[in-house]
């Protein structure tokens, strides 16, 4: 009797990679998938926090789709490793701070290793749910190549939603799957994905514009680079990454940025970080929580009291109390009015 073969998938929690992993188990291959933790994709984080956000999933989508498969899936956290990718991207940026391509082989040399260190296990190869063309940093037909080589998978990597575009691999050729009944999708039209996914029966599936990552967003990647600036520096801690991604970001001063809560969601995560970073909050009438992030003195709690004053109930009010607490140093009241809405720049934001 034939051995089954097994392959381990990269499970991003796409659609794509969910049916990549459906149609091998159609031709009766076993697969266990696996998920990079970069700390830059997180859905359902800012759902999870913002009260307008309340009634939006939170799930995780790379445990829910690996739930749908009925496959195991192994989460390894690559914070540090990932830096570097960020960092000192060989093959550059996309639109944004995104090392895309960089990202990819990142992420399938991992898989290489991984496969390695559980050579006990019985893994024949590795499954993406690439489609040339769909991105166009990572997903080109001159830059699947690159993928396999630099990675190290070389034609142990199959895709399977668009091998019929791709030269044979070795699980293709040694007959473990069937070429046949594997895709040739290409482009950026999803509509043949859908299709698919509607034929095996799935209904519900994520399919976020730019994958899950935080680093395609515009408006993220301008804060990241703000921080970098700011701090003359390009190191970041995980703290970092996620309070870039809560509450509006104010520099009124090169020296610091104040991070202001936008509903009560946020006032109370931010409040988790009180012991990490200067606060600052409204006595007198009801506000939202800020951190302060810099070089912050005495000199600039006027000027940040007024702002974090005009985003709460007091913003008309004569003058309003606000509490300013200096972690080890200990809380300090300070009785301001509230900057007009022209007084706070636009250039301020971040």
């Amino acid at each position: 009797m034939a051995r089954q073969h097994k392959a381990v998938a990269l499970i991003s929690g796409g659609l794509d990679s969910m049916l990549a992993v459906r149609v091998l188990q159609e031709q009766g291959i076993e697969v266990e998938g696996i998920n990079f933790y970069t700390g830059f994709c997180v859905e359902g984080h800012t759902h999870a926090i913002r009260n307008q956000d309340k009634d939006k999933q939170k799930r995780n989508n790379a445990l829910w789709v690996a739930e749908q498969l009925g496959i195991k899936l192994h989460i390894v956290d690559v914070i540090e490793e990932y830096k570097d990718v960020l960092l000192n991207p060989k093959h550059g940026y996309g639109a944004n701070m995104n090392p895309c391509l960089d990202c990819k082989i990142f992420m399938v040399g991992k898989a290489v290793e991984w496969v390695k260190e559980h050579h006990q296990d019985g893994f024949d190869f590795i499954v993406t749910g690439e489609v040339i063309g769909q991105r166009p940093m990572s997903q080109r037909k001159k830059t699947m190549p690159i993928i396999s080589e630099e990675s190290g998978a070389d034609d142990l990597l199959l895709r399977p939603l668009c091998a019929k575009n791709l030269p044979e691999t070795l699980p293709e050729r040694e007959g473990w799957v069937d070429r046949e009944k594997l895709y040739d999708f290409s482009g950026r039209n999803r509509k043949p994905q859908i299709a698919l996914a509607k034929s095996f029966g799935l209904n519900d599936f994520a399919t976020p514009a730019g994958g899950c990552c935080f680093l395609t967003d515009k408006n993220y990647s301008d804060k990241l680079v703000d921080l970098w600036k700011a701090r003359n520096s390009r190191e970041y801690e995980m703290d970092d990454i996620m309070l870039l991604k809560v509450g509006r970001h104010i520099r009124p001063d090169s020296g610091f940025k104040l991070i202001i809560a936008r509903d009560a969601g946020e006032s109370k995560f931010l409040e988790g970080y009180r012991k990490q970073f200067p606060s600052i909050y409204a006595l007198s009438h009801s506000g939202p929580m800020a951190l302060v992030d810099g070089n912050f003195n005495e000199e600039h709690y006027a000027l940040a009291a007024g702002i974090v004053a005009r985003f709460g109930q007091g913003r008309n009010a004569d003058e309003v109390e606000l509490d300013i607490n200096i972690p080890e140093q200990g809380h300090q009241q300070i009785k301001t009015t509230p900057l007009a809405a022209d007084d706070v720049l636009q250039e301020w934001y971040v």
